[in-house]
């Protein structure tokens, strides 16, 4: 009885190990946006994700063929599943919207709009981009 206590103890020790060494050394790094920093503004595009969400993954090709095709917009890319500063941000932008609790991922909060989803967000993000773009354009001499 003493050996299996001994061989469930290791087991367990190795596979907590293991959990650890995968969030540390595995789980990809992502830059962290401040808390403090996040505010909504109708200039800047929050994209709001999950690593390892299949409905954020359906629309990422879209996500990075807007971000080349309009590079002076600023498009923040937030990953809030594993990121505790993201997470902040989320819930912050979100109830700056006036969204108490956030929808979910894929998300898109731009000022007050909120699009969610892979059929809403490539449907309707583009034109509020083209809005920003264009408002940049006439600010500029």
């Amino acid at each position: 009885m003493d050996k299996l206590i001994k061989i469930v103890v290791t087991l367990f020790v190795v596979i907590a190990a293991a959990s650890v060494a995968y969030v540390v050394y595995i789980t990809p790094s992502v830059p962290a946006a401040t808390p403090s920093a996040a505010s909504v503004s109708d200039n800047i595009v929050y994209y709001f994700y999950g690593q390892g969400c299949p409905h954020c993954a359906k629309i990422e090709p879209f996500m990075e063929n807007i971000s080349e095709k309009y590079p002076d917009v600023d498009i923040r890319k937030l990953e809030v599943w594993y990121n505790q500063t993201n997470q902040q941000v989320y819930a912050q932008v979100n109830a700056q919207a006036g969204i108490s609790t956030p929808p979910g991922v894929p998300e898109i909060v731009i000022g007050k709009t909120v699009l969610v989803g892979e059929v809403d967000i490539p449907a309707k993000m583009e034109a509020y981009v083209q809005a920003i773009e264009k408002k940049k354009q006439s600010v500029s001499p």
